[in-house]
C-alpha cells in the first residue's frame, strides 16, 4: 500500500472517530461552517443565501445545495477581500442602499405580524364588503341561426308551445345547442352588449324577439335571475390579505414619519436628470 493511499485511510479514520462529538452539538445560526482568511462562514450565512434562491434551486437535494452554496460562499468571501478596504464609490452606495432596504422589509415583517391578525383581516372584509351591492345575473339560453326569418319563425314556434331545449338541440348552430341552448348564469360584461341588452328587458319565462349579434341571429329566453352576493371571506382572502398588509405597512410609514424628522429641502431645485448620470459613481 502506497504511503499517499495509508496517510488518506488514516485521515478518513481519524474524521470517522471525530463525528460522533460534533454531532452532539446543537447546531445553531451561529456554527461556524467554514473560515476564510480568519473570516467565518456561518450555519446561518448559508441558510439565509438559500433562502433568496430561485423556486427551481430550491428543489434540488439538501447535499447539493448545501456544497453548492458554501462553495459560492467562500468564492464571493475570497473576492470581498480581494478588494480590501478600498471599496469603490459605486460599490459602497450599492451597499448602503441595500443595506436600508433590507433593514426596511424587517421592520415592515415585524410590524405586519403584529397588525395584521384575524381581526385585521375581518375588519378589512367588512369594509370592503359591509355594503356590499350586487349585479344581477340572468341564468339564459338561446338559439342561434344565421337569418332573422329563421329566427322569427322558431320565436313563434316556441311561444306556440314548442319546448325551447329540444328546439335548440335540433336548430341552434351555436356550441350550446347540443345542451339545449342553456347558457348558465352570466353577469355584466360577460355577453356582447346587443345580447345582454335583449336578456335584461325580458322577464322570467318570456322568450325574446330575434336579436341580431356578429354571431347571426338569436331567440333567447329568460330561465332566472338572481342579485350577485358578496364573496366569502375565505374566497378573497389572499386579496384581503394584500390590502390589509399594505394599509398597515402605510399606516407604520407615516407613524415614523410622523413620529421623526424627513427633510427633504436638499433635494429641491436639483435636476430630476440627474439620478440617469451613473458616472458620478465612478468619480
Amino acid at each position: 500500500m502506497s504511503k499517499t493511499l495509508r496517510a488518506l485511510r488514516i485521515s478518513a479514520a481519524g474524521l470517522f472517530f471525530a463525528l460522533p462529538a460534533f454531532a452532539q452539538e446543537t447546531p445553531s445560526a451561529d456554527t461556524v461552517v467554514a473560515t476564510v482568511n480568519n473570516a467565518e462562514i456561518t450555519l446561518g450565512h448559508m441558510i439565509a443565501v438559500r433562502e433568496t434562491l430561485p423556486a427551481q434551486y430550491q428543489q434540488l437535494a439538501p447535499e447539493v445545495l448545501f456544497s453548492g452554496i458554501l462553495d459560492q460562499i467562500i468564492q464571493q468571501t475570497l473576492l470581498a477581500q480581494a478588494v480590501g478596504d478600498d471599496i469603490p464609490k459605486r460599490t459602497a452606495k450599492t451597499l448602503e442602499v441595500q443595506r436600508t432596504a433590507i433593514l426596511a422589509d424587517a421592520a415592515v415583517d415585524a410590524a405586519l405580524a403584529e397588525r395584521v391578525d384575524d381581526a385585521a383581516l375581518r375588519a378589512m372584509y367588512d369594509a370592503k364588503y359591509g355594503d356590499f351591492t350586487g349585479a344581477q345575473e340572468f341564468d339564459a339560453s338561446h338559439i342561434l341561426v344565421e337569418t332573422e326569418e329563421e329566427a322569427q319563425a322558431i320565436a313563434t314556434e316556441i311561444r306556440a308551445g314548442a319546448d325551447f331545449a329540444e328546439t335548440a338541440k335540433a336548430k341552434s348552430t351555436g356550441p350550446s345547442g347540443p345542451r339545449g341552448g342553456a347558457l348558465g348564469w352570466f353577469g355584466p360584461g360577460q355577453m356582447v352588449p346587443p345580447f345582454e341588452a335583449a336578456v335584461a328587458e325580458l322577464k322570467v319565462g318570456e322568450v325574446s324577439d330575434p336579436v341580431e349579434t356578429q354571431f347571426g341571429w338569436h331567440v333567447i329566453i329568460l330561465n332566472d335571475t338572481r342579485t350577485q352576493e358578496a364573496p366569502t371571506f375565505e374566497a378573497v382572502l389572499p386579496e384581503i390579505q394584500v390590502d390589509a398588509e399594505n394599509a398597515a405597512a402605510a399606516a407604520y410609514v407615516a407613524e415614523l414619519a410622523e413620529s421623526g424628522t424627513v427633510d427633504q429641502s436638499a433635494a429641491e431645485g436639483l435636476d430630476p436628470n440627474l439620478i440617469a448620470q451613473f458616472e458620478l459613481l465612478d468619480e
